[in-house]
Order: structure tokens, then sequence, then C-alpha cells
């Protein structure tokens, strides 16, 4: 089957139906999310994201494969950390940017990067065309590397075999291994975790914060506008600009409302903190937070406990929170390995980018261990999916 790759500057040129074909369940690839990125200005040509997407097609003009890239020209909004390699390049008068980055955006979620018509196969033509006109890209560009964030184990796999190489990292991802009800949830846990769970919980039952967990069309415009000020209060506090602006929001609420999982907590009717979720048929993906109230545990009811009751009532089988926290550790959510791939055009960085990735994964593997020997789990019930894995780590088996 000969192909025909091309590149492409926005997600507009590309037909909807076909690209969420190919994106199947994930919210973060589909159509509607990535163009909404692009029609409110938070990535585009203003912005440090330069959308260079790549599409294959088959003789019949139909889309066989895709590729999100960007050209980047600064590391933020990635939530895989090469500031230091940027840093090491600018010390020797070479310059790291524009680099070349296929993700999603802002969005630190695993799911499939080399988006293939059925099936992922390694040997996939389709797979190796697009990666052929990724590079091709990145030497037309002089990009410094290509670097494919939070890809499939498969992919990975894939990405290995064609000389990329593996960064690994850890997130905390809890696992519905078929709970009826949040309190059976907790006869998992060790009675002095339970306990502190159960007392969290009853410090904002007791406060007289109650919860809604909404659609993203069913909040009204002034709800809305109370969500975005706590969103985007979460990144000022720091000092830093949100990545994603209230158009955005509005966008997606528009023409993605299924796909929005909206936590709101309220005090005397009114909105004073929120969590901002997205679901795809399975996932529960937590992605932002913000509150301007002050109630203890507040931040844990909003962004665990009340997701973890979600997933329960709706039968989804995992949920991830997003990035760092080991405090998730302690309410049932265990470490899971997260990775990315990375191609370094300079053959002296890229020798010595491998070595730090080596002994950085043997301090990965080693935190790791280390945390599973404190998930809050009894010993003599059976470990939710993720915690069995842990088990494992425990004994060194992996």
């Amino acid at each position: 089957m000969a192909l025909r790759v091309r590149q492409h500057h926005s997600i507009l040129d590309l037909d909807p139906a076909a690209w969420n074909a190919l994106a199947a369940d994930s919210p973060f690839l589909r159509h509607e999310f990535l163009s909404a990125l692009e029609t409110a200005g938070c990535v585009g040509r203003e912005t440090a994201w330069r959308p260079a997407y790549l599409t294959a097609s088959d003789d019949s003009g139909r889309l066989a494969g895709a590729l999100p890239l960007y050209i980047k020209y600064d590391s933020r909004g990635e939530f895989v950390f090469d500031w230091s390699w940027a840093a090491a390049y600018e010390r020797a008068g070479l310059s790291y940017y524009p680099k070349l980055v296929s993700a999603v955006p802002f969005t630190p979620a695993t799911g499939r990067r080399l988006l293939v018509n059925g099936d992922f196969d390694s040997e996939s033509a389709v797979a190796a065309e697009l990666l052929v006109a990724a590079r091709t890209l990145g030497a037309d560009i002089h990009a410094s590397s290509l670097h494919v964030l939070f890809p499939t184990d498969l992919e990975r796999r894939f990405l290995g075999d064609e000389g990329l190489m593996s960064r690994k990292s850890c997130q905390f991802h809890w696992h519905n291994d078929g709970y009826a009800s949040f309190e059976d949830f907790l006869e998992r846990f060790t009675s002095m975790k339970r306990k502190k769970v159960r007392r969290e919980r009853r410090r904002i039952a007791e406060a007289d914060v109650t919860f809604e967990h909404l659609r993203g069309d069913e909040p009204g415009d002034e709800d809305w506008d109370a969500i975005y000020e706590y969103y985007a209060h979460t990144f000022l506090r720091r000092g830093r600009a949100p990545y994603l602006n209230r158009e955005f929001f509005a966008e997606i609420a528009r023409t993605m409302p299924e796909n929005l999982v909206i936590v709101l907590a309220r005090f005397g009717g009114r909105p004073i903190a929120t969590a901002i979720c997205f679901r795809s048929d399975d996932t529960l993906y937590g992605r932002y937070w913000g509150s301007l109230a002050d109630f203890h545990s507040l931040h844990f009811e909003a962004c665990y406990y009340q997701g973890i009751d979600y997933c329960i009532r709706e039968g989804l089988s995992r949920f991830e929170p997003g990035t760092q926290g080991e405090h998730k550790l302690s309410r049932g959510f265990t470490p899971m390995a997260t990775w990315s791939s990375h191609w370094i055009a300079n053959p002296g960085f890229a020798q010595a980018i491998g070595r730090f990735l080596h002994q950085e994964r043997d301090h990965v593997d080693a935190y790791m261990r280390e945390l599973a020997t404190h998930t809050p789990y009894r010993k003599d019930r059976p470990e939710p999916g993720p915690a069995r894995a842990a088990t494992v780590l425990r004994q060194g088996s992996l």
C-alpha cells in the first residue's frame, strides 16, 4: 500500500470524523479538544506550541494514520522535564529549540500517539512512515530532538526498536476492583488508614460543604465563570499564567460536554471549589483544581474522593488524577510507571542523555519499590489491580 504523508499546520484542516475515528475513545485526542486549543489561542502561532500534524493517507485518500505533533520553542506544559537538557545545550553554545514533541498539550495522560487505523502493529508500515516524516521534518527545521510523551507500552517498544530512548516516570492511579460503594473500597484498607479517610470526609460533611457532579453543559455561565476563576487562581498564586483560557473551556463545554465531569463544591449554595475532570468509556482523568475557600481536607475530597465515588457509581475502571503527589498513596492510589520516548539529533548529547536516562531509571525503580511498601491496603485481602503490580514490584520481580 502506497502512503502519502502530509504535514498540517492546523487540526482545523482535517476532517473531524476521520480524525476522531483514529482517536477512538481518548477525550484528549478528539478533534474537538485539539481544535479548541487552537481556536482559543492556547496553541498556535503566538505560542510556543506550533501545530505540525502529520497524516498518512492510502491510495484512495482514506486517512490511514496520524501523529499529533508540535514544533516547540520551550518546554512548558509537557510534564516530562527536559529543562536541564536545554541548559546543557546552551552551555555548549548550541540551541535546544526548536524541538519536536508528539503529545497532547498540557495533558500528562498516557494514550496513543501513533494513531493508526485499526489495531496498532509493531510492524506497522503506517507508524514507520509517520516516524520517518517526523524525523525528516526535524532535519528540515534543524530541531534538536523528537520527543513522544506518554505513549502506550506497545508504542514505546516500537519507538525503542526505531532508535528512540525510553524515559521512565511515575504517577499514582486508582483502580476499580468492582467496588459496590466507597465503603466497600475502604474495607480493603488497614484500620488506621481507613479511619483517616473517614475523618477527612467527615470534616467536609460536618462543614456543610456539598458536591455536584456535572456534565460540561450543565453549569451555567455564572458557575463556569467561578470554575475558571478557581482554576486560574491555582496557577496565579504560583506566579504563572494558566495554560488554558476561558474561551477554551467554553468551547469544549459546547462541543464535547459528555467528556467533561465538573466536580463543584458549594457552601451556602455558592461555589467554593472545583475539580475539572475528563472521562472516556473506562477512565476518569483529574486535570485541574481550584478553590478560594479554606476548609480542612477540601482538596482531598474534591480531587480524590469525589472522583473515586464517581468511578464506582459509573463503573469506570481507572482514575488518573494527574502528576506527582505522594499524598495520593495513603488514599488508595498506587504507583504506576509512565513513559516517554526521545530521539536526540546530536550524537554526543544522545550518548550523554542515554547515560542519564539509564541512571534515572534506576532511581525511579527504587522510588517505586519504596512507595509500594506504603500502600494502605490490608495484607489479608486481595489487592486491587495496580496494587497487585505494586506487590510484584516490592518483591523485585519487575
